[in-house]
């Protein structure tokens, strides 16, 4: 290793080089164990004698700071004596702007509840990680990634131009490659939408309750931003201010409550957006998840008039962490999106666009698809089952058919206190205002599967059955 040590010509060389070493131990810069250089080394570093540094390595020896071992080398001896202090800097004069300080930051998750119920990720240990290795593996191979020359802003032509193809197969979808954008996740998406379409003060809407990033993302950019509310058909339609210039909308799978927009709402959702002018985010965010043989048609097949923004993600069906999602947009959108995109960072990393567009062309994305929705379709059903029968009477369940996460609403007991007692409990449970956008007007709870085993839910969900019974 390197150690940082200045030299001042004027003074003893050795006694500069004691001095510094010895308060890098003190105050925890060189920490015990730590290996040092050789003497040799350090000399050639310092551009000084040996007998120089030997000298100030064996003083530190002398006074416990240090330990020679012989045949394997010079290593520190002490343990500091305090902590060092932050730095004490000016603190200026700098404010962040007033929408960043009630802005949240995302909770910790290095902990893991007993019977992990949580919402929004699915089993990472599904992930089939040596093709994935194999993939990654061979695109840092190719010169076509190492000549390190960034890709256009959209992203990677053959990912796109699959990804078409396969939202064209799965979910009925009809758009040109042209008209992908590949972007960091969903939530770039949001960003970018909100940067080309929001003026400052413009209003957009989203679902109440609902997924909370488009909220918090368009009113940091000065968007005023509007809960609206969804009942067992979906967003009520009537209910949308006129004014409104971007709605934000789960149909498929509405977040949290699971339920799905019937056509007719969809119907009327884009005839009111063509009326008013408006655009339309769909976030298809778990539409690979459908545990019935009826598909639910997206509103973007539905749309005549280039209304719809369609948002989906590859961090559901894979990992969290890959942070790969797109942007099916409009062509009159095309050049400011990727304009903006540009602006935002360019273009997302390279190699595992082009390790996913070979996982969608090699079959592998469709067979680790079937394989996990047979496992979340166990958790699922089994959830359903236990919700319907031993739960029934502290708990109604919101029916649903996809996704990763189920909806209940408590009879009579306040969900504060039960959620209180899960908790105390080992559960991973998350209310309806926890994760809302919005406040909603109704309160529930929301009962994760993609992170907890089958044969962990029937007894986190007696537990929480006895959390109902005590409350």
């Amino acid at each position: 290793m390197e150690v940082a040590v200045r030299l001042d010509p004027a003074g003893s060389l050795a006694e500069q080089i004691y001095r510094q070493l010895r308060d890098a131990v003190l105050d925890g810069r060189l920490r015990r164990e730590e290996a040092l250089p050789s003497s040799r080394d350090l000399a050639g570093q310092l551009k000084v004698s040996r007998n120089t540094v030997t000298a100030a390595y064996e003083r530190l020896i002398a006074e416990g700071y240090l330990v020679g071992r012989g045949g394997a080398g010079t290593f520190v001896n002490a343990m500091p004596v305090a902590l060092p202090d932050a730095p004490q800097l000016p603190s200026g004069s700098l404010v962040p702007r007033a929408v960043w300080p009630r802005m949240p930051i995302p909770p910790d998750y290095s902990e893991t509840p007993e019977f992990d119920f949580r919402v929004g990720a699915p089993d990472t240990r599904l992930f089939p990680y040596t093709a994935w290795r194999r993939l990654l593996t061979s695109q840092f191979r190719q010169s076509a990634v190492g000549t390190g020359m960034p890709v256009e802003p959209a992203g990677h032509l053959g990912l796109r131009t699959l990804l078409a193809g396969h939202l064209r197969t799965a979910r009925t979808i009809e758009t040109h490659p042209r008209d992908v954008l590949i972007t960091s996740g969903a939530q770039q998406a949001l960003d970018l939408i909100g940067r080309v379409l929001l003026e400052p003060g413009a209003t957009a809407v989203v679902e109440e309750p609902g997924y909370a990033p488009p909220k918090l993302v368009w009113e940091a950019q000065g968007a005023t931003v509007i809960g609206v509310p969804v009942d067992e058909q979906g967003l009520i339609v009537e209910a949308l201010p006129p004014g409104a210039r971007v709605v934000y909308v789960t149909p498929s799978h509405q977040y949290p409550t699971g339920v799905a927009m019937t056509l007719r709402r969809r119907v009327e959702l884009l005839a009111w957006a063509q009326r008013h002018d408006a655009a339309i985010v769909e976030d298809d965010y778990d539409s690979e998840f459908r545990y019935t043989e009826q598909q639910l048609e997206p509103l973007h097949s539905l749309d005549r008039s280039g209304r719809v923004l369609y948002i989906g993600s590859f961090s559901k069906v894979l990992l969290p962490t890959l942070r790969l999602g797109y942007l099916i947009h409009p062509t009159s959108l095309r050049h400011a999106l990727h304009a903006a995109k540009f602006l935002a960072d360019w273009h997302t990393s390279l190699p595992p666009q082009a390790a996913m567009a070979d996982f969608l062309a090699q079959g592998l994305y469709a067979r680790h698809l079937r394989r996990v929705r047979r496992v979340y379709r166990q958790r699922h059903d089994r959830i359903t089952a236990a919700l319907a029968g031993p739960l029934a009477a502290h708990l109604t369940v919101v029916p649903s058919s996809a996704g990763l996460h189920l909806s209940a609403l408590p009879r009579g007991a306040p969900t504060d206190d039960v959620l209180t007692r899960a908790r105390a409990a080992g559960l991973g449970l998350a209310s309806y205002p926890e994760i809302a956008a919005a406040a909603p007007g109704q309160p529930g709870i929301v009962l994760g599967y993609g992170m907890i085993d089958a044969h962990r839910i029937t007894e986190g969900l007696t537990r929480l059955r006895q959390c109902l019974d005590a409350c």
